[in-house]
């Protein structure tokens, strides 16, 4: 036996510090993934269950979704009690046996960190609330009403409304960027920040690899209250709200995005770097200077690793022009910085729904974002090539679908269970009925049937992250500029003498590129890629293609 297998798992995890830059990370939603014990709400047990699911995708991290003790009014984004486990999903010790189990697989465990608010129900609040001058007065935002009694500015809170809240006992308002039952902490107050890095420390000391960080550029707000200007309505979109709320109609000047930020997110670095090989990545929700701040906050050692872009979610289909343009913002914003990418997640329609993609489309983009230079984070299903579910208005359980419906339906039709075999209505997800109901057109993509179909969208997940894993080029290395020509777009990836050509045709009928100078080879892999002509030359790109060249 060598001396790395008599290692703990954890202690071999721990071996590499930077495991985080270009890894792929799976994203579980924890209410939907798996039930053990029949109330039809997925549970830690239930994901345990499952690790080796995701440990056979070949994936470096699981991310878990909030699973603290919440009422539930947004679905555990609502903390009442960030350091211990929501009955519903079982408890801490089930949490240590979930880390351990993961570990053993050698899958790292990412846990979603709410630091930008709290439930209503949380002590802190409960105590806050009851004077000007307890202990806790100043650690949420409050302020005294106008003259006239409105709130103190113009915020504006996502889910709809103003982001301010009277609140009798004291006769201030509370500001609320979400719920109403969803109080914002004041970062100006260094007790909350004390508070928040012991929460950070409790569960590194339980063993977590890392952080998602919600909301992390609406940590801070502005010292003055000052109003946001108006937005012009040229200069907005949908990328964070959707264009029925008018939180769009505002720049969102004061109420997030603050440079103070920056302070905070040093200290919470520097608790990171007391414990080996821990990472964060940041959800920046920002619809006009997302990657501006994705290069600010990851720029340095000083900040979080890497940040969550919305750029690739957007509603619009992602096209070769689009995508250049992107990548020319990051390059001019954020060189230095670091992303992780995704396509679907917990708050927008899956992707094969969203941008109306057949399943040659989906492999193709799959196979693509494996290929860009950044950290991939996959959705729960989205390896099934699942598309959004269609949930009745009598079923919905978002606050924020039924706030908007039916011009904006909410996130349920994305967050339906995970389904694992097409032997019952619930998909194997549990033998009671879910919180949410699985989707009859879900069935025959289960995990069960896709295994046993070697052609199936599982097995091209699989194959695209193998290919990953196995070119350096295509993990960490540089990448150039990234360009588009018609359909197609291209760039080159490098690692030290490894080099790597890849071209995507992103549209549904046939394109050329053009090979670049030099001797290629295609790569060992099970894709269908584009062939390569023996002299160089022109390479055709059917629809929905990729051509991807070594260079040798």
């Amino acid at each position: 036996m060598n001396a790395q297998a008599q290692l703990d798992p954890a202690q071999v995890l721990a071996a590499d510090p930077d495991w985080w830059r270009g890894a792929v990370i799976y994203q579980i939603y924890p209410r939907s993934y798996q039930d053990s014990n029949g109330d039809g709400i997925g549970d830690l047990r239930g994901i345990t269950q499952r690790l080796p699911h995701i440990a056979s995708l070949g994936v470096d991290a699981i991310w878990i979704s909030p699973f603290f003790t919440s009422p539930m009014k947004d679905f555990g984004y609502d903390v009442s009690d960030y350091c211990d486990v929501d009955p519903m999903f079982g408890s801490l010790s089930d949490f240590d046996q979930l880390v351990a189990a993961a570990h053993r697989l050698g899958l790292r465990v990412m846990i979603d960190l709410v630091l930008s608010h709290t439930s209503d129900q949380h002590a802190w609040f409960g105590e806050s609330r009851q004077s000007r001058d307890n202990a806790r007065a100043d650690w949420y935002v409050w302020a005294d009403p106008q003259p006239d009694g409105t709130p103190p500015n113009n915020w504006l809170s996502i889910f709809g409304g103003s982001a301010w809240q009277w609140d009798p006992r004291r006769e201030q308002y509370y500001l609320h960027n979400f719920l109403v039952s969803q109080p914002d902490l004041n970062f100006h107050c260094p007790a909350v920040q004390d508070a928040l890095l012991d929460v950070t420390r409790f569960w590194l000391e339980r063993g977590v690899d890392g952080f998602r960080l919600d909301t992390i550029n609406f940590y801070y707000h502005d010292a003055e209250l000052r109003s946001n200007p108006a937005l012009p309505p040229e200069q907005r979109n949908a990328t964070i709200a959707p264009s029925v709320n008018p939180y769009n109609h505002q720049e969102h000047l004061y109420s997030k995005n603050q440079p103070e930020n920056l302070a905070f997110l040093g200290r919470f670095r520097a608790l990171l770097d007391e414990y080996p090989a821990k990472a964060a990545v940041g959800e920046v929700g920002d619809a006009q200077r997302g990657l501006e701040i994705m290069g600010s906050y990851t720029a340095a050692n000083t900040g979080v690793h890497m940040c969550y872009a919305f750029e690739l979610l957007a509603k619009d289909v992602l096209t070769a022009s689009r995508l250049a343009e992107v990548f020319a913002e990051v390059d001019r914003v954020a060189a230095n910085g670091w992303a992780c990418w995704a396509f679907s997640n917990h708050d927008v329609i899956r992707h094969s729904s969203r941008w109306g993609l057949n399943p040659a489309a989906q492999r193709l983009f799959t196979t693509m974002i494996m290929c860009l230079r950044g950290t991939a984070c996959i959705y729960q299903g989205e390896e099934l090539g699942l598309p959004e579910a269609d949930i009745a208005f009598e079923d919905l359980q978002d606050p924020y679908g039924i706030e908007f419906w039916p011009e904006f339906k909410g996130r349920d039709g994305c967050r339906t269970p995970m389904v694992w075999e097409p032997s019952n209505s619930a998909g194997g997800f549990s033998e009671g009925k879910p919180w949410l109901p699985v989707s009859p057109e879900h069935l025959t993509l289960s995990v069960a049937s896709q295994e046993a179909d070697p052609d199936a969208m599982l097995h091209h997940y699989r194959r695209a992250i193998a290919l990953r894993k196995a070119h350096p080029a295509l993990a960490v290395g540089t990448h150039d500029q990234l360009r588009a020509e018609g359909n197609v777009a291209f760039f080159t990836r490098q690692d030290r003498d490894e080099v790597i050509f890849c071209a995507f045709n992103l549209g549904d009928t046939p394109a050329e590129i053009t090979l670049p100078q030099g001797t290629w080879q295609t790569p060992d892999t099970d894709i269908a890629l584009a062939d390569l002509p023996p002299n160089g030359g022109r390479v055709a790109l059917a629809p929905w293609q990729a051509c991807l060249a070594v260079r040798v």
